[in-house]
């Protein structure tokens, strides 16, 4: 299983486009590699090197498990967003208060769908999903100040 991007390869640093500095938009993700018993795929973004501990910046689940790309600032068809640690639903862009910040992007494949809402917190997501992982990948990127 593997999660890249383009955008984010091509730089040591997560390119302006895609913090609060710039759009802040969420990058395109190519996925590969899925296995075959997976239905449904989960995205988390995060920083834990924020002051006050592990800052969540993205939640998607019930994507489904045949797709191969997130195109920039979308999300794909029958996906479902949490809440990021600002306390709303969506990408919340990379930002970091000082000194350089390390954001990680982690995928999980599972053998079902997870039965949340919208807006769901991250630790209800963690629990809904435990018992369905099959597979995981991530990928990390640096932010500076």
């Amino acid at each position: 299983m593997r999660i890249t991007s383009s955008v984010l390869e091509k730089e040591q640093y997560i390119p302006q486009k895609y913090t609060c500095n710039g759009a802040g938009i969420s990058p395109p993700l190519e996925i590969e590699d899925i296995p075959p018993e997976a239905v449904s795929l989960v995205l988390v973004m995060d920083d834990p090197d924020a002051p006050g501990g592990t800052f969540t910046h993205w939640l998607v689940w019930n994507v489904s498990a045949d797709t191969s790309k997130i195109e920039e600032n979308s999300l794909p068809a029958g996906a479902v967003e949490g809440i990021n640690s600002s306390g709303e639903v969506g990408y919340y862009p990379p930002c970091p208060p000082s000194g350089v910040h390390r954001y990680f992007f982690r995928l999980y494949a599972l053998k079902d769908q997870i039965d949340l809402e919208s807006g769901a917190q991250r630790s209800k997501l963690e629990e809904a999903m435990a018992p369905f992982v099959v597979g995981s990948a991530s990928f990390m990127k640096k932010c500076a100040a």
